[in-house]
């Protein structure tokens, strides 16, 4: 296929051009491919452009130095369609012993259906693999159900849950490895499917931060950890959680903001959870 060199000059130089004197916020293009970067018109319309308009665009894999230099700008936030959120795992934390709530809390009702239930589905469909951690044998057969696998242990720590998880999240990536990991707090009901999914993707946007959802200026859970900070989490010492490493590397944590604050709530009480679900209700 050949570029028609006049039709990019004679109506795409010119529609571009008046696209960045609207009124608009946002600009899309369906593709940019190596038939525009023939035209170095064209190309320099677009980033006109962009300095303009914030611009949503279709770009195709190809090493062109254009097409390469558009994702490689500063101001650009990419996203491979093919693997949109890299090679990421998660591991669900549900090795809470539920002693302020008096009982297996992750079994508990909240609308009708077991609390755990929503951060399986806050984070199916998204990772390359997902791990439950776990002290509880019905919280362990209900994940088995969905063909969620499940680490059972009796150990006492939150380093155990993390060292636990990761490992057989490692396990089972095999060679191909994992670029990054969620550790997901399996209380925190009212956690979106869309903030689990943005967090991932901006992880695989700026694989050197930890991200972690935040209201103002609180911060929460879940936390993304990219790999390179496997080994600690790996070797966190005992009683201690992931919030380690995070304080340890304050200057690496990027915040995604989320809209209700709700979403970060954990349950530790049978009053907490009759004031999320409340919360349910009235706002979700």
């Amino acid at each position: 296929m050949q570029p028609c060199l006049q039709g990019f000059l004679a109506l795409g130089v010119p529609l571009l051009q008046q696209y960045g004197k609207s009124d608009g916020t946002w600009v899309f293009i369906d593709e940019i491919g190596y038939l525009e970067t023939a035209c170095p018109e064209y190309c320099r319309a677009i980033l006109d452009l962009m300095k303009r308009r914030r611009l949503a665009a279709a770009v195709r894999k190809q090493d062109l130095p254009f097409l390469q230099a558009l994702c490689r700008r500063a101001d650009a936030f990419v996203v491979d369609l093919d693997a949109p959120y890299g090679r990421a795992g998660c591991v669900i934390m549900a090795s809470g012993l539920g002693r302020r709530f008096g009982g297996d809390k992750l079994m508990a009702a909240f609308a009708g259906r077991p609390l755990i239930q929503y951060a399986l589905d806050a984070t199916a469909g998204v990772f390359a693999g997902r791990v439950a951690v776990t002290r509880s044998k019905a919280v362990a057969e209900l994940c088995e159900r969905q063909d969620v696998p499940v680490v059972f242990h009796d150990q006492p720590h939150r380093s155990d849950t993390v060292r636990l998880g990761l490992r057989a999240l490692l396990a089972q990536a095999g060679e191909c490895g994992l670029t990054g990991c969620l550790f997901c707090p399996a209380d925190q009901p009212l956690l979106q499917r869309q903030t689990v999914a943005a967090l991932a993707l901006c992880a695989a946007q700026d694989p050197e931060a930890i991200w972690r959802p935040a209201y103002g200026a609180q911060q929460g859970a879940p936390v993304f950890f990219p790999a390179w900070a496997f080994p600690e989490l790996l070797a966190l010492p005992q009683g201690r959680g992931g919030g380690a490493v995070v304080r340890k590397y304050p200057q690496r944590v990027r915040c995604l903001p989320v809209q209700e604050a709700q979403e970060l709530a954990d349950v530790d009480t049978r009053a907490g959870l009759a004031a999320l679900e409340k919360a349910k209700k009235e706002d979700f």
